[in-house]
């Protein structure tokens, strides 16, 4: 056998020759390049061309910025990043218990084992409208098991990503098939609306809606608003608990909404992500929505699954469009995959299941009926003790808009001098607009809450 350093020089120009191939398959072909000229180029310094490959300290995207923080998502990184024993966290539009926990409820739990035990369970590819069981159901729980139409089969209903899912699959729908491309979103709503619709293709204008100075509706302003909006325009309307101000129409107000939009062949696009989580009873939460549907019109519903089952990570919701006719609806729903196929292909299978195994079973119904009701209740007992301790402390300003708005948010009327020095002294943590999430407090934690908003509010005006 030969020495191991004649063996390493024999090897050496086979390995010579397959670097250069590779070189040659890399580099940009052209007629004019020789094989002399490809043989006579050094590999490394041919690599060293293209940003693409890697070298040393560089990068094709070296010129990237660095992004900011999402303004929600950010407040929970900035409090994880605290050391402070005393911290809070009001910006997470999660649920937590009483312990500062997050909750999987113990009908979800249930079914869940339901769906492990059962050994006929596959997991193949949902087709790309979803789970047919969970779009039925879902629809049944918006609209109503006795919706006309339902019942007419005027909706077309899809599985998709959660409420955010929902809304830019239903926001590129009406970019190619509407013929305005203009929604009207309410002043102020969640800060993910305006990208969401502007990325789907939609020019986003805006109503007013929330009022500062009585910390309530701005209901004059939201009518003349959608007066002047041009015919056939988009609306967003957020079905029950406004997010982020937790301000709602009454009845009769949704009524004159109702009656306005439908004068000026306004489309309504509801975004329902609370429904039963803002009152604990799941048929008041869709009141507004049913009026719309009662009177014959076309309109679309987002849905989302993430507060009132706590599916949050699971990223279940739905669209459903209500058509004007069965045929109309069969043909949106032709579009619509025709939307969702290049987008994600189709839903996952796990949370879909969850929702559908659920609902479908009156027990089970009724059992997650009672634990949502527990977790609304829970909320709006946060409201009352919150509004009664800084009465207590003789905090200036009237805070009855804390236990008059509803759902897991409450525009608190704090400005963003007012937060900050609640992060920088209190380590109390949410959006610089003054939102908290109700669900975030507790017992232990409201008499801290009520006391950084006190000093903030007398020593910074």
């Amino acid at each position: 056998m030969a020495p191991a350093s004649v063996r390493a020089a024999q090897a050496q120009p086979s390995a010579d020759r397959r670097l250069s191939t590779l070189v040659r398959h890399l580099l940009p072909s052209s007629p004019r390049r020789t094989a002399a000229a490809a043989s006579a180029d050094t590999s490394s310094a041919t690599l060293e061309s293209f940003p693409t490959m890697a070298s040393q300290g560089s990068s094709a995207f070296a010129a990237l910025a660095q992004a900011p923080e999402d303004p929600i998502l950010g407040v929970t990184v900035a409090y994880n990043k605290d050391p402070s024993p005393a911290k809070v966290n009001l910006g997470v539009g999660a649920y937590r218990t009483e312990e500062g926990k997050p909750l999987v409820l113990n009908v979800v739990r249930r079914a869940e084992q339901m769906l492990i035990n059962n050994p006929s369970r596959v997991k193949e590819y949902l087709p790309i409208t979803g789970l047919a069981e969970f779009n039925k159901l879902s629809a049944k729980l918006i609209f109503g098991s006795s919706s006309p139409a339902i019942q007419e089969n005027r909706v077309a209903t899809v599985q998709c990503l959660s409420g955010t899912g929902s809304l830019r699959v239903g926001g590129e729908f009406l970019a190619r098939h509407y013929h305005e491309h203009t929604i009207y979103i309410p002043q102020p709503t969640w800060g993910n609306h305006p990208k969401v619709f502007t990325l789907s293709g939609l020019t986003v204008r805006s109503y007013r809606y929330y009022d500062p100075a009585t910390r309530g509706l701005d209901f004059k302003g939201l009518l003349e608003d959608l007066s002047s909006a041009p015919l056939g325009s988009i609306v967003l309307l957020h079905a029950c608990a406004h997010n982020p101000t937790g301000v709602d129409p009454t009845i009769d107000q949704w009524e004159q909404i109702r009656q306005l939009m439908r004068s000026k062949s306004l489309l309504p696009f509801f975004d329902s992500a609370y429904q039963g989580f803002a009152s604990g009873n799941l048929d008041k939460d869709a009141q507004s929505v049913r009026m719309f549907v009662a009177d014959g019109g076309e309109l679309l519903m987002a849905q989302s699954y993430a507060k009132n089952m706590g599916l949050y990570g699971e990223r279940v919701g739905a669209l459903s469009i209500v058509c004007g006719s069965a045929d109309v609806a069969v043909r949106v729903e032709s579009q619509l995959k025709l939307v969702i196929r290049p987008m994600y292909s189709n839903p996952p299978l796990h949370g879909a299941s969850i929702v559908a195994t659920i609902l479908k079973d009156s027990d089970m119904f009724n059992e997650w009926t009672v634990e949502l009701k527990a977790m609304a209740d829970r909320i709006i007992s946060m409201r009352q003790q919150l509004f009664d301790a800084l009465k207590s402390r003789g905090t200036p300003g009237d805070w009855s808009h804390i236990i008059k708005q509803i759902g897991m948010f409450t525009f608190t009327g704090l400005n963003s001098e007012q937060v900050a020095f609640m992060r920088q002294e209190y380590h109390i943590y949410m959006t610089s607009d003054g939102r908290i999430s109700m669900a975030g407090l507790s017992m232990r934690t409201v008499p801290h809450l009520a006391d950084a908003i006190h000093t903030a509010v007398t020593q910074l005006k």
